[in-house]
């Protein structure tokens, strides 16, 4: 087959085509903080839908506004219950850590020439008047500014919490009308395409689905995998909270790259280990951290490529990558979107500008 000759008119087109595709990534990029409630309520209403059905249709609960109550009300208490049987040996490890910390700073650091010396120097600093000579030089000035500061901190830890609670409303309500119309929006936004265009737009759509489903039944595959493999290492090392800490560090790699959160918590146990037992902070630390990097080692050169090279296709040097690329322009939303959004572009690139079904036909292959 002849290839197609390179004209100035189709040089244009590939550059508005360019053009567009950055402008609408840039759109993206700076509309993201608008853009992520919605995108988090249209994943979770794909996710509650087909129970909502279930419940509308199986269960004869005939009107939709009750279907998805009950099937938010079962989720909400899946969740609660979820939460009673984990956060109470949080708290209650975090109060016992608590005591722990009191003890070993009356213990060792009480105890101690450091403790004395400190207590030495305030003393002696206390005695030579430095503390009257530090308000003289104070201004009233300094005072206010101080008093400004905290306030502003209380004002603004204050504004950040009404923003998130906010921001949990509006997911509910966009979740809540997503499922009401969940039929009209997943199959009507096609008459909003030219006619001429409808056919691609449909195959882009199917494609773009497809992608979705498969790669998030290959992430939650690998998560649950990452979780019984966290858990089963820290029970070998004895770690506190082993199971649950590892299956919140396998939830958390759900979204690529997030499962370094699980660093914060681990700290915190092994601080509750070294403390409780005696045992030296650093060997215990380092032995979770060869937990961390014997379970990232399966993922990368196993589970990753074994089942989201299947289900995408892709080089596991490419899933990195495409993972680096789209979270650098696109954030969370970029890594969640990565590796379909770049199977299928790869797709359309061979289809469409190499033409390899095409040359397939042409041989018969």
């Amino acid at each position: 087959m002849l290839e197609r000759e390179i004209t100035f008119d189709r040089v244009v087109r590939w550059l508005i085509a360019a053009i567009v595709a950055s402008a609408l990534v840039w759109l993206v990029n700076r509309l993201s903080g608008v853009l992520l409630p919605f995108f988090i309520a249209w994943i979770l209403a794909y996710m509650v839908y087909p129970f909502v059905r279930f419940l509308q249709y199986k269960c004869r609960l005939r009107y939709r506004v009750v279907s998805i109550v009950v099937a938010l009300l079962i989720v909400l208490a899946v969740l609660t219950l979820v939460v009673f049987l984990v956060v109470p040996p949080i708290v209650e490890e975090s109060l016992r850590m608590s005591r722990l910390i009191t003890v070993y700073f009356h213990d060792t650091l009480a105890s101690s020439e450091l403790f004395e010396n400190l207590q030495a120097m305030l003393q002696s600093y206390a005695s030579d008047d430095s503390l009257m000579k530090l308000f003289q030089h104070s201004s009233v000035m300094d005072v206010a500014e101080s008093l400004v500061l905290k306030a502003w901190e209380f004002l603004s830890g204050t504004l950040n919490f009404a923003i998130g609670l906010l921001g949990s409303m509006i997911v509910i309500l966009y979740l809540f009308f997503i499922l009401m119309d969940y039929e009209k929006i997943a199959e009507g936004w096609i008459h909003f395409i030219p006619s001429g265009q409808r056919r691609f737009a449909s195959m882009v759509a199917g494609d773009v689905k497809s992608g979705m489903n498969a790669y998030f039944r290959g992430q939650s595959l690998i998560a649950l995998c990452v979780g019984i493999l966290f858990s089963i290492g820290f029970l070998i090392i004895d770690f506190p909270m082993a199971i649950g800490l590892g299956l919140f560090i396998g939830l958390l790699n759900l979204i690529p790259y997030l499962q370094l959160v699980g660093f914060i918590p681990t700290v915190i146990l092994a601080l509750v280990k070294a403390a409780d037992t005696g045992q030296n902070f650093w060997l215990i630390l380092l032995l979770a951290l060869a937990v961390f990097a014997v379970v990232q080692t399966i993922q990368d050169v196993i589970l990753t490529p074994k089942i989201m090279g299947h289900v995408t296709g892709l080089n596991p040097a490419i899933i990195l990558l495409s993972l680096s690329i789209w979270g650098s322009l696109l954030g969370i939303i970029g890594l969640i979107i990565a590796l379909p959004l770049t199977t299928l572009l790869i797709s359309y690139y061979r289809r469409f500008v190499l033409k390899e079904s095409d040359a397939a036909e042409a041989t018969g292959e």
